[in-house]
């Protein structure tokens, strides 16, 4: 039974199984990984790093692929449409 580790998304507290991605640690966390252009939610879709709909920024690194990160005790993961929002500019 794999243990559980400790990350930050968008600076909330989120328990994640060891070996888990960026990816499944927003979807426990309910935070989608951008916004569309209209504002809509997206988050990974292909789970193979083609489609770039993961993209967050770790431990302050921006543009990671989340579905191909490892997460790690510790992370610090923050949503692209997060990092907008606190810059103060649109998600467009």
């Amino acid at each position: 039974m794999a243990e559980n580790i400790w990350v930050r998304v968008n600076g909330k507290p989120t328990e994640v199984p060891d070996g888990s991605t960026v990816a499944v640690a927003l979807f426990i966390a309910g935070v989608a990984s951008r916004t569309s252009v209209r504002g809509e939610p997206r988050s990974a879709m292909c789970g193979m790093g083609v489609c770039f709909e993961c993209r967050v920024t770790t431990d302050g690194t921006p543009q990671r692929l989340g579905c191909q990160t490892l997460c790690k005790s510790g992370m610090e993961i923050t949503a692209a449409h997060q990092s907008q929002q606190a810059a103060g500019t649109s998600a467009a």
